[in-house]
C-alpha cells in the first residue's frame, strides 16, 4: 500500500524524533552515571530483558525506555532529572517483586532506577538504629544487625525481597504482630524528588512526605536511603505446621478452617503468635511462628484445638538463632513455590476486620466452590494471615498505609503455564465473590503489596481514607506525576 508523500514524510520526522529523544536519553542517563556504561542499559541492547529488565510477572509483559544502577543519590538525582527534561516516566526497583512489574514502570517506556548497588550498612548502637540503602534485600538486611549486636525488624518470609518496596508498601511479616509492619520501623528517609532534589524526611522535617513515603513510596520520589528503628531479636521460638490431608468433603475443610477463624479473632490471643491457613488443592495447612518458650507455645493448646493433622506432616520445631528462623521461614514460604524464577500467575486480595469475619455459610460455601470451580491454573492456593497487634496500634492518619483496622488478609493465588486465561481469572474472582456475598460489611481493602491490575478502584482500595491527603501531597512534590505507575498516585 502506497502512502501520500506528506504522510510519509510525518512519519519519518516522527521516527526521527523518537531516535533523537532515544539517544538524548542515553546520553543524559550514561553522563548520570559518570559514563560507566555498566551502569545504564537500554531498549535495543543485547540481552536487554534477560540482563537488565528481569521482569517477575510475566503475565505483565513491560519494555522500559532505560535500567539505570546508581551507585550514590546524586546519580539518582541526575538520572531522574535527565527522565523529567525529557518526558520521561520514573520508578525505582529494589527487589523487583511487584506483582504487575511496577517497579518496571507498569508501562512500556519508563526509566527504571535499579537501586541494587545502594546497599550500605551502619549501625548505631546508642539509638540502636541502622541506617540501610534501598537497594538491600532483607536477608542480608538480617544479617547486617545479627552481626551489628542481634537486633532484628519486621519483614516477610522472602529473603529476596527488597526493603526499598517492601518498607514503602507495609511489609507483613511474622513479627508484625509484635513490632508493626517493615515501614513502621522507619524513622527517616532520604528521599530523591522529581526535581532532583535530594531531602530528609523525619517526622519533625518533611512530615507530609515521611506520611506519604509510608505506605505509598513508588508515587513520591525515590528512596535512597532508611533509617530504622530494630528490635532485639527474639532468644526463642517455635515454629509449627499442622497438615491436613482432607480429601473428603468440603465440610470437614470448612470446619478446621472455621476452628482457625475462631482461634484467630479471640480478644486474648497472644501478640507472640504468627498464624497462617494456607489452603491447596487436597489439603489445608496451619502454620506459623510463636515467639516465646516450647512450654509457654505447647500451653496454647493448639494441637488440641485443631486435632486431625495427618501423621508426619505436623511439627514444631525450636529455634534460638534468628538467622536459622529467617532461613527456615525462606524454606517453607508458600510462595515460594514458584521460587524466584519468573512467573505467569495472578492474585487477588480481601482484608478483614475482627466485626467481619466470613459466616458460617460462607466457609461452606468457599469449600464447595474450590472443590468444584475449574482453575485453568497449573498451581493455586488462598492464604488467610492473621495480622493485627501491634499493627492496628497506630492510628490510620499516621502512615499513608490506611488498613489498620485489618485483622487477617486473604491472597488467592494462581499460577499458570503462560498468559493467565479467562478461566483462571474467573476462578480468583469468584473465591472473591463467594467470600463477599456470604461477609456483610466486608470493605474493599487490598494490601498495596498484592498488586492487582484488574481493580475497579485500585487508589481507594490500597489507600482508602488516606487517599485525598496522598493526592494533595503528590500535587505539592511531584505535580507533573514523574513518579508514575499505573495504579499509582495521582495529583489532586
Amino acid at each position: 500500500m502506497a502512502f501520500p508523500i506528506p504522510l510519509m514524510v510525518c512519519l519519518l520526522c516522527l521516527l526521527g524524533l523518537t531516535a533523537a529523544a532515544s539517544s538524548s536519553l542515553r546520553s543524559c542517563l550514561l553522563s548520570a552515571v559518570d559514563n560507566d556504561a555498566t551502569l545504564a542499559a537500554f531498549k535495543g541492547d543485547l540481552l536487554y530483558q534477560t540482563l537488565a529488565v528481569k521482569a517477575y510477572n510475566l503475565n505483565y509483559p513491560v519494555t522500559p525506555a532505560a535500567v539505570t544502577f546508581p551507585t550514590s543519590s546524586a546519580q539518582v538525582s541526575e538520572i531522574v532529572q535527565c527522565a523529567s527534561t525529557l518526558g520521561y516516566k520514573v520508578q525505582a526497583k529494589s527487589g523487583g517483586h511487584s506483582y504487575a512489574n511496577y517497579g518496571l514502570g507498569g508501562t512500556n517506556g519508563a526509566v527504571v532506577v535499579d537501586l541494587q548497588h545502594m546497599k550500605f550498612f551502619t549501625y548505631n548502637p546508642t539509638t540502636q538504629q541502622a541506617t540501610v540503602g534501598a537497594g538491600m534485600l532483607n536477608g542480608e538486611l538480617d544479617t547486617h544487625l545479627v552481626a551489628a549486636g542481634n537486633r532484628a525488624v519486621s519483614h516477610g518470609t522472602s529473603p529476596q525481597i527488597g526493603i526499598g518496596g517492601h518498607a514503602t508498601i507495609g511489609g507483613l511479616g511474622p513479627t508484625a504482630r509484635q513490632w508493626g509492619m517493615e515501614l513502621d520501623h522507619v524513622v527517616e528517609a532520604e528521599v530523591v524528588l522529581a526535581n532532583g532534589s535530594v531531602v530528609r524526611a523525619t517526622a519533625t522535617e518533611n512530615a507530609d512526605l515521611l506520611f506519604a513515603i509510608k505506605g505509598a513510596g513508588a508515587s513520591f520520589g525515590v528512596v535512597t536511603e532508611f533509617v530504622l528503628r530494630t528490635e532485639a531479636a527474639p532468644a526463642e521460638a517455635v515454629q509449627y505446621t499442622y497438615t491436613f490431608d482432607l480429601l473428603g468433603s468440603a465440610a470437614e475443610r470448612a470446619d478446621l478452617f472455621a476452628q482457625w477463624q475462631g482461634f484467630i479473632t479471640e480478644k486474648d490471643l497472644s501478640r507472640k503468635l504468627a498464624s497462617i491457613i494456607t489452603i491447596l488443592s487436597g489439603s489445608v495447612v496451619i502454620s506459623g511462628t510463636f515467639f516465646g518458650s516450647k512450654a509457654e507455645f505447647e500451653a496454647l493448646g493448639l494441637a488440641d484445638r485443631f486435632p486431625g493433622a495427618t501423621p508426619g506432616n505436623s511439627s514444631a520445631l525450636v529455634f534460638t538463632d534468628w538467622l536459622g528462623l529467617a532461613a527456615h521461614w525462606a524454606e517453607q514460604s508458600i510462595l515460594d513455590l514458584t521460587g524466584d524464577i519468573p512467573a505467569h500467575f495472578y492474585a487477588r486480595c480481601l482484608g478483614f476486620r475482627e466485626d467481619t469475619p466470613i459466616s458460617a455459610d460462607g466457609v461452606q460455601q468457599l469449600f464447595e466452590y474450590l472443590d468444584t470451580a475449574h482453575t485453568g491454573a497449573l498451581l493455586w492456593f488462598v492464604i488467610f494471615d492473621l495480622e493485627g497487634g501491634a499493627i492496628n496500634d497506630v492510628p490510620m492518619g499516621e502512615t499513608g498505609f490506611a488498613h489498620r483496622d485489618v485483622l487477617f488478609w486473604m491472597q488467592s493465588y494462581a499460577v499458570t503455564l503462560g498468559q493467565v486465561g479467562q478461566t483462571t481469572y474467573d476462578f480468583l474472582d469468584g473465591i472473591n465473590e463467594v467470600i463477599r456475598n456470604n461477609t456483610p460489611g466486608l470493605g474493599d481493602a487490598v494490601y498495596p503489596g498484592y498488586v492487582d491490575p484488574r481493580l475497579e478502584d485500585p487508589r481507594h482500595s490500597y489507600w482508602g481514607d488516606n487517599l485525598a491527603r496522598l493526592q494533595r501531597i503528590k500535587t505539592a512534590v511531584d505535580p507533573d506525576d514523574v513518579f508514575h505507575n499505573p495504579q499509582g498516585v495521582l495529583p489532586a
